[in-house]
């Protein structure tokens, strides 16, 4: 894959885009977590990559099923019901309260109610996004470039993903954290860190090793694939992993590979499966994982 399909997004260039998108995904993916059945690890809230941007996929109400779709393409928010019924609203720079208000509108029309926490997730700012004037930004090349990184990194995700023979999840993504997701799971259960809030408590109940992509945050402020084994096996930090580039970040307790350098690698994709697939080995193999999972 050359390395042109790999688009730059230093989050410099489009942090206040980014908090602003993701108060908008939240509200979608908080309909989703309202609207769909619960599942372990939270797997009935996140959002899915398309040929166009990211959905919730088909959402029960009632006797219908309901969707909204990010198109970065077109650049506009689709909510589509089983029963024939469509409503849209364009995205561009806009104030969370004001899509937030138009979101809430179109779902009336659609006839469907739904009641859902207006309170952000896993952000510093929690003023609620009916009150939230603050983030209003939408730079819709950017957007669009992160979409192109999503699109890449899922088509990894799906063949990291194809071989494993035990629980897994679907390449997947969380609204709260904003990262693209694949979790593995050894049918072990596990105990969550002391004193975790509900998210922990239910997210980190059961051993796993995560592999996923993320734009970057205030704690790692560049964009990054990122490889992590719960519970972290003693000995994991001095871990032989490929490629050459990647690294185990102490601060953040998992394995790093920087976006930037797989963009300037010969072959991006092969890159950053080679940080999945070695880094998935050297922790399976050190937590004790049934080597026929792999």
């Amino acid at each position: 894959m050359p390395a042109t399909i790999w688009p730059s997004l230093p989050l410099s260039s489009w942090i206040d885009t980014r908090d602003t998108l993701q108060r908008y995904l939240q509200i979608a993916g908080k309909i989703r977590m309202v609207l769909c059945p619960p599942e372990p690890e939270f797997a009935n809230v996140t959002l899915y990559v398309t040929s166009r941007g990211l959905t919730t996929g088909p959402m029960p109400y009632n006797d219908r099923t309901l969707q909204i779709d990010f198109d970065f393409i077109a650049h506009r928010v689709v909510i589509a019901a089983s029963d024939g019924g469509i409503r849209s609203i364009d995205l561009a720079p806009k104030a969370v309260a004001v899509f937030h208000g138009e979101i809430m509108s179109l779902l009336r029309e659609l006839k469907c109610m739904v009641d859902c926490s207006p309170i952000p997730q896993e952000v510093p700012d929690l003023t609620p996004f009916d009150q939230d004037t603050k983030h209003a930004s939408y730079d819709a090349d950017a957007a669009h470039r992160f979409w192109q990184i999503l699109c890449n990194v899922d088509v990894v995700l799906k063949r990291h993903r194809a071989p494993f023979r035990g629980r897994h999840t679907p390449a997947h993504f969380f609204w709260g954290s904003f990262d693209l997701a694949y979790d593995r799971y050894s049918g072990k259960p596990a105990a969550p860190p002391a004193g975790a809030n509900r998210l922990f408590r239910e997210s980190l109940d059961a051993e796993q090793i995560y592999a996923g992509f993320w734009p970057g945050d205030a704690r790692f402020a560049e964009p990054a694939f990122a490889v992590y084994v719960y519970p972290k096996p003693a000995g994991i930090e001095e871990a032989k992993i490929r490629p050459g580039a990647a690294f185990w970040s102490g601060q953040l307790g998992e394995f790093l590979l920087r976006y930037d350098d797989v963009r300037a690698s010969s072959a991006p994709d092969r890159a950053v499966m080679e940080f999945f697939a070695s880094t998935y080995d050297a922790g399976a193999a050190l937590a004790g994982w049934d080597p026929a999972l792999r």
